[in-house]
C-alpha cells in the first residue's frame, strides 16, 4: 500500500512538474504577448472565471473520487447519476453569466473591456466540469497516469492556440485577445476529455439500466459535494470580490485605475504564480492522499490515516522550506529569468514565508474531504474569506497601495492553515 501511494505521488509529481513548467511557459507567452496591462485585465476577470468553475463542478469530482475509492458502488451508475446534476447546474450558470455580465464588467469591475471575456466564461465552464468529473474517476481508482497525460495534452493545445491566435486578435483590442485566451480552454479541455476516454477500460459494458440515475447515488454524492462546493464557492467568492473591493476602495481614495490594474497584475500575474510554484508538489501529494485516506478512514484504520497525513505534510515542507529560503534571498532571479522584469521583488520577500503555510493547506484540506469532513474545510475557508475581505478594506484605507491586500492574504493563509490542523487532529483523536 505504501509503494502504491508513493508511486501515485511520483507519477503526479512528475506530471505536476511538467504541467507547472508548461503553465509557466503559457504565462510567459501570454504576458509578453499582451503586456502588463493585458495581463492585468486577464487577472481582473480570472477570479470570476474561478468562481463559476467552482460552482459548475459543485464538489462532484471530489464526491466521485471518494465514492469510487471506497469500492461500495457500481462506478458506471455512479458516473451517470452525477452527470445530470452537473448538466443542470452548468445550464443555470450559463444563463446567469449572460444576465449579469454587463453589470459585473461596468459596475463592479469598473472596466467595460471585461464584458466579452466574462461572456466567454459561459462557453467554457461545461467543458471544465466534464473534464474534472472524468479525471476524478481515475483518482478514485488510484490511476494517476490518465490525469497526468490529459493535463499535458491540455496545456500543449492551449499554448499552441495562444501562439497562433493572440497575434490575430490583439490588434482588435486587449479585450478580444483576453476573450480568445479564455475561449481557447474549450478546445484544450475537449482534447483532455478525449484523452481520458481513451484510458477507460476496454471491456466495460454499459447496460441500459446503468444510464438511469439512482436517487440514493445522487443523494450521497450531493451530501459530499454540497459542503465541499460551498467551501470552494466561498473561497471563489472571496477571490471574485478581491479585485472589486480593491478597485472600489483604492479608487475612492484617489488611486488611478491604471495603477491599480498594473500593480494587481504584478501581484497576481508575476508574484503569486512564482510563490505557488512548489504547489505542484503538494497537489500531487493531496491527490494521491484522497483515495488512500477515504478507503482507510472508512475501515476505521485511524493510525494508518494519521501516519499518511503526517507523511504528506512532511513531504510538503521538504520542498516548501528550500523554496521559501530561495525566494527570500534571490527573488529577482526567477522574476528576471521567467518574466523579464524586476517588478514585485518586495512583494515576494514578504509573502515567501507565509506561503510555507500555504503549501501544507492542500494536504490538510484533502484529508478533511477524504474523512467526510468537508464541512470543516468549508468553515476554514469561510473564516479565511472574512479575514481576507475585511482586512483588505481596512488596511487599504491606510493608503498603503497593494500592501493592504498582501497583508490580508497573509492573515487569511495563517488562519485557514491553523484551523485545518486543529480539525484534522480532532477527528483522528476522538
Amino acid at each position: 500500500m505504501k509503494e502504491k501511494f508513493m508511486k501515485s505521488v511520483l507519477i503526479l509529481l512528475i506530471g505536476g512538474l511538467l504541467t507547472k513548467v508548461l503553465g509557466m511557459i503559457i504565462k510567459i507567452v501570454m504576458s509578453r504577448m499582451i503586456g502588463t496591462e493585458g495581463l492585468g485585465l486577464y487577472m481582473m476577470v480570472l477570479p470570476t472565471f474561478s468562481l463559476f468553475i467552482g460552482i459548475g463542478q459543485f464538489g462532484l469530482p471530489t464526491a466521485l473520487s471518494k465514492l469510487v475509492a471506497e469500492k461500495r458502488k457500481n462506478n458506471i451508475r455512479l458516473f451517470f447519476s452525477i452527470l445530470p446534476i452537473s448538466i443542470v447546474i452548468n445550464l443555470l450558470l450559463i444563463l446567469t453569466i449572460i444576465i449579469i455580465a454587463p453589470t459585473l464588467a461596468n459596475t463592479l469591475l469598473h472596466d467595460s473591456r471585461c464584458y466579452l471575456p466574462i461572456l466567454a466564461i459561459a462557453v467554457v465552464i461545461p467543458f471544465t466540469s466534464l473534464s474534472s468529473i472524468c479525471r476524478s474517476y481515475f483518482f478514485g481508482k488510484e490511476q494517476m497516469a490518465p490525469h497526468v497525460i490529459s493535463n499535458l495534452v491540455e496545456d500543449v493545445v492551449r499554448l499552441t492556440l495562444m501562439i497562433i491566435g493572440i497575434p490575430f486578435f490583439l490588434p482588435k483590442g486587449l479585450e478580444y485577445a483576453v476573450c480568445y485566451i479564455i475561449l481557447s480552454n474549450v478546445i484544450s479541455e475537449g482534447a483532455s476529455i478525449l484523452i481520458l476516454f481513451i484510458f477507460l477500460p476496454k471491456k466495460v459494458q454499459i447496460k441500459k439500466e446503468d444510464l438511469v440515475p439512482r436517487k440514493d447515488y445522487m443523494k450521497e454524492s450531493l451530501s459530499i459535494g454540497i459542503p465541499n462546493t460551498t467551501g470552494r464557492l466561498l473561497g471563489s467568492i472571496g477571490y471574485f470580490l478581491e479585485p472589486i473591493l480593491l478597485t472600489s476602495t483604492l479608487i475612492a481614495l484617489g488611486y488611478p485605475s491604471k495603477y491599480i490594474t498594473t500593480e494587481y497584475g504584478i501581484l497576481s500575474g508575476y508574484v503569486m504564480p512564482l510563490l505557488l510554484l512548489p504547489s505542484f508538489f503538494t497537489m500531487a501529494i493531496s491527490q494521491a492522499l484522497l483515495p488512500v485516506v477515504s478507503r482507510e478512514y472508512a475501515r476505521k484504520n485511524y493510525p494508518f490515516v494519521n501516519r499518511k497525513i503526517k507523511q504528506a505534510i512532511l513531504y510538503s515542507l521538504a520542498i516548501g522550506i528550500p523554496a521559501t529560503i530561495f525566494f527570500m534571498i534571490l527573488p529577482e532571479l526567477p522574476l528576471k529569468l521567467i518574466y523579464h522584469t524586476n517588478e514585485g521583488i518586495s512583494y515576494i520577500r514578504f509573502l515567501a514565508p507565509i506561503c510555507l503555510f500555504q503549501y501544507i493547506q492542500s494536504p490538510l484540506s484533502s484529508a478533511l474531504d477524504a474523512m467526510g469532513k468537508s464541512k470543516d474545510a468549508m468553515v476554514a475557508t469561510t473564516i479565511g474569506v472574512f479575514i481576507r475581505s475585511i482586512f483588505l478594506v481596512l488596511l487599504s484605507l491606510l493608503k498603503i497601495g497593494l500592501w493592504g491586500l498582501i497583508i490580508a492574504i497573509s492573515l487569511n493563509v495563517l488562519a485557514v492553515t491553523f484551523y485545518s490542523i486543529k480539525k484534522v487532529r480532532y477527528h483522528l483523536t476522538i
